[in-house]
């Protein structure tokens, strides 16, 4: 009786696990972060990354919104550029599931787990976004965030995924020095 009311925490863990972004951050530790209050996207990074245009107005969309909320305004004259990459690969997970005879712990013998081996094949696209804070006067990175985490295709889910990803990696600017 105690497994069955564990089986719904245990689901519960699975699901939020895969919608998860892990984040990581680097910076330049000599950098006073205070004075950059502008910014700016650097086109010609930009311009070169290999997702639809659509994919790449909702992540600088998301980026808009999230530089926003932490006082930074756009600029013709900026303060820091923001150049973003994105790569992605695909899982293929193979889980097995065997419901066979003989020994071993367990409840005993199951008349409906008599068809012994079962195998399912899922397949998913874990995607990368890094965020790059470039100084505009010094042309140097400052700072780079990443976020890992598994991709949508679900276009209503897409602008909320995606706003997730920034949101996670922005919130790792500015670092906190130790």
């Amino acid at each position: 009786m105690k497994t069955l009311k564990l089986i719904p925490l245990l689901l519960l863990l699975i699901l939020s696990s895969c919608s998860t972004v892990t984040v990581y951050s680097d910076y330049d530790k000599t950098v006073d972060f205070a004075p950059y209050k502008t910014y700016a996207y650097f086109k010609p990074g930009i311009d070169k990354i290999e997702i639809s245009d659509l994919d790449k107005r909702r992540i600088l969309r998301a980026i808009d919104d999230q530089m926003a909320a932490k006082g930074f305004a756009k600029s013709d004259n900026p303060d820091l550029l923001v150049n973003i990459f994105t790569k992605s690969r695909e899982q293929v997970d193979v889980n097995q599931f065997s419901a066979g005879w003989g020994y071993g712990w367990g409840w005993g013998w199951n008349p409906w787990m008599m068809y012994g081996n079962q195998t399912t094949v899922s397949t998913s696209t874990e995607g990368t976004l890094y965020i790059d804070l470039i100084d505009a006067k010094k042309k140097e990175m400052i700072w780079q965030g990443e976020g890992i985490g598994t991709l949508t295709r679900n276009i209503d889910k897409k602008d909320e995924r995606i706003a997730e990803f920034v949101a996670k990696i922005l919130a790792q600017y500015p670092p906190v020095k130790k």
